[in-house]
């Protein structure tokens, strides 16, 4: 039961292979809906989902929410534990097998590098100048002194921190409704309105307009397959205190996601 968790937030990023294939079919709206979307593995608030539930035993300081969608909901959890049982562990401990810890913290830094475009946009459309202007400068710090990101010398040389965010959470700091709780599959843990959120940040990618779609596509996939595989083999048994939270485990993930969101939301407002 522990790999729940893990698949609830890790292997979101899996999903932009299957949506790419879906947006093949879907030629006319490929350009908005199978972007470069922002996954959970760069999304330093949405990390702390998964350590946050298992601090918060079932019952314990959790809200009450309407979840019309529990039965789909409950669903694609199961359908992402086995997806991260039957893929994504094994191939990320055969990874982590053969690469040392340094290199792939290193290359999580890339992944992280690149996928600047949502936290600067979002930084910038919540009006805070200051940590906008933060992105643009750890971007082209880190990618000329930091070797295209795989090193962070703007925070450990001159103290720039990462402002991570996105387009749902831009909707919730102008009050947007969010909408109910949603279980993606492959994404995990969301809800509506951090759903479009995806999609706008996914159409931040310059790329795709720039490539046709049949090189941006399977580019894209593989990008986000191996951003999904790194990050896995980064935290391999962090989640093995899970299972005692088995009892009510999508509860825990769905208070724990929602209060994480809304805890965001609060700061952004400070």
């Amino acid at each position: 039961m522990s790999n729940v968790l893990e698949s609830a937030g890790i292997s979101r990023i899996l999903f932009a292979a299957a949506f790419s294939a879906l947006a093949i079919s879907l030629a006319p709206v490929s350009r908005a809906c199978a972007q470069d979307i922002a996954p959970l593995s760069n999304n330093k608030e949405r990390q702390g989902i998964v350590q946050q539930a298992e601090q918060t035993p079932p019952g314990e300081d959790q809200g009450v929410y309407s979840d019309p969608l529990a039965p789909f909901n409950e669903a694609m959890l199961t359908f992402n534990l086995k997806l991260d049982d039957w893929i994504l562990h094994p191939v990320a401990s055969g990874y982590a097998f053969i690469a040392p810890d340094a290199v792939r913290k290193s290359v999580g830094r890339f992944f992280d590098n690149v996928d600047v475009i949502p936290r600067f946009a979002n930084n910038l459309f919540q009006l805070r100048f200051a940590e906008a202007g933060g992105e643009v400068a750890r971007f082209g710090i880190n990618s000329t002194l930091g070797v295209a990101g795989l090193f962070d010398p703007a925070y450990h040389w001159f103290g720039l921190k990462e402002h991570p965010d996105d387009f749902g959470l831009t909707l919730r700091y102008y009050g947007a409704p969010t909408g109910p709780y949603v279980m993606l599959p492959f994404f995990g843990p969301s809800t509506i309105g951090d759903t479009l959120g995806l999609i706008v940040d996914g159409a931040m990618n310059p790329i795709s307009y720039v490539t046709p779609w049949y090189v941006y596509l399977p580019v894209e996939g593989g990008w986000r397959v191996a951003e999904a595989i790194n990050y896995r083999s980064l935290h391999l048994n962090q989640f093995e205190e899970a299972d005692r939270y088995a009892v009510d485990l999508y509860g825990a993930i769905q208070d724990a996601y929602l209060q994480t969101r809304i805890h965001k939301t609060k700061e952004l407002e400070q």
